[in-house]
């Protein structure tokens, strides 16, 4: 009977890491992207509600040229007829507040901006100017 002695070999037990470093990578990747859609900086509230609609007034833009050419939204006006044209955006007696933007263009006199702040003051607006340039 012959018997052979087996050598002993050094086995070194190793792990294969390749498919844990592709999931790491993969759960890296989800955390960075949900990280930048989560907003550490909002305060969370509860708003009161109520029972009834509440309806914001639009607003009315007035807008004057450099020709003295006034219009509400898009239609032309008369400058004579300002006070009248807005009366009937500007409803009277309404327990909101209206209010009436002036874009005017830069080159525009700063008299006929001042006519329609006062226009619209008088019916009770809260009036905004924001002049634009002409390049």
């Amino acid at each position: 009977m012959s018997l052979r002695k087996t050598k002993l070999r050094d086995e070194h037990s190793e792990v294969d890491t390749g498919p844990l470093n592709d999931i790491l990578f993969i759960l890296l990747m989800f955390f960075l992207m949900i990280s930048t859609l989560a907003n550490p900086n909002v305060i969370k509230m509860s708003v009161p509600k109520s029972k009834s609609d509440t309806k914001q007034k639009q607003s009315v833009v007035v807008s004057v040229d450099k020709d003295k050419n006034f219009f509400i939204g898009s239609k032309k006006i008369n400058p004579d007829s300002l006070e009248s044209s807005l009366k009937k955006f500007i409803i009277e007696g309404d327990s909101i507040k209206p209010a009436v933007v002036i874009n005017a263009d830069s080159v525009a006199q700063w008299g006929e901006i001042v006519k329609v702040m006062k226009v619209a003051r008088k019916l009770g607006a809260t009036t905004s100017a924001t002049v634009s340039g002409s390049d």
